[in-house]
């Protein structure tokens, strides 16, 4: 079965995130996502409060900018997410916007090495394991180890943010799963998973790898409007079969066409000026939901 969920997108106040949190619990959504975008909403403390405000949604952070986020400490918090929530937090990790990086000067002359030593450090800590990394160029431990790692049979597994064919090899080495931002077409995500199988191949993985993928979606009045004013600001116009406007089957067509190519989760992402984000949320669960397989 596809998996479906919803976004909370950050251009929102915080203030918004628990009617709408508290309504996709109750819509029966099976996933919300929140965006750590610089300078708009912490992901963590966003997270943390939406599982406490439900019950039984799950809810994705994607991404956590590595450049921003010392590897231990990331680690203790989805630790902790995990402990509290078990199997609700889902957690990816990423290069983070270049130009906001180097904004806040955290901008790594290498973004690939420092998530390939970030991820490893991650799942090995995650794992209950006692870490120590001096020879890192970026993450340096010195015999870390969680005192809260979450429970041994509870497996946690961390995502990674993808674009660019050496990420994508990497997530397919060294995470546990890939986010694919809304600029992925159907042939996008079929590209995206061969190169996370090549990377999968490489390190001898055999595990399960899910391929989470968003999906610009509008709905209601002026949905196509909205849908190409937002991929014109993108620069994205010209990508064919990229996002989907208009009603439920209009939409769950989009998300099966994905599916299809590889993704194993579909997230709707509304237009920054989605007139109704309490109303998208009931439309994905209520209305989409059952006409994905």
């Amino acid at each position: 079965m596809t998996g479906l969920g919803a976004v909370f997108r950050p251009q929102l106040p915080p203030e918004r995130l628990r009617s709408i949190a508290r309504l996709a619990d109750d819509a029966g959504l099976e996933e919300l996502w929140l965006w750590e975008d610089c300078f708009l909403e912490g992901g963590i403390s966003t997270a943390a409060a939406s599982l406490a405000w439900t019950r039984r949604l799950r809810v994705g952070v994607g991404l956590l900018p590595v450049p921003l986020r010392n590897v231990a400490v990331t680690a203790m918090e989805a630790a902790t997410l995990h402990r509290l929530f078990p199997g609700r937090a889902i957690l990816g990790v990423g290069h983070g916007v270049q130009d906001w990086m180097e904004q806040v000067g955290a901008r790594a002359e290498s973004p690939l090495t420092l998530l390939r030593e970030h991820l490893g450090a991650l799942r090995a800590l995650l794992r209950g394991e006692r870490v120590t990394t001096k020879d890192g160029r970026y993450v340096r431990l010195d015999d870390v180890a969680l005192d809260w790692p979450p429970p041994p049979e509870s497996a946690v597994p961390v995502f990674a943010g993808a674009t660019g064919p050496r990420t994508l090899r990497l997530s397919g080495e060294a995470a546990d799963g890939t986010v694919l931002t809304a600029a992925t077409p159907p042939d996008g995500v079929r590209r995206a998973r061969r190169l996370i199988d090549e990377g999968r191949h490489a390190a001898g993985r055999t595990d399960t790898h899910r391929v989470v993928v968003y999906l610009l979606t509008a709905t209601g009045p002026g949905a196509e409007t909205r849908l190409r004013a937002e991929l014109a600001a993108e620069g994205l116009t010209d990508v064919p079969e990229l996002g989907a406007a208009g009603d439920a089957a209009a939409v769950a067509k989009a998300v099966r066409a994905l599916a299809d190519a590889g993704a194993d989760t579909v997230i709707l992402q509304p237009t920054a000026d989605e007139p109704d984000p309490e109303g998208f949320i009931r439309f994905t669960a209520e209305e989409v939901r059952p006409l994905v397989p």
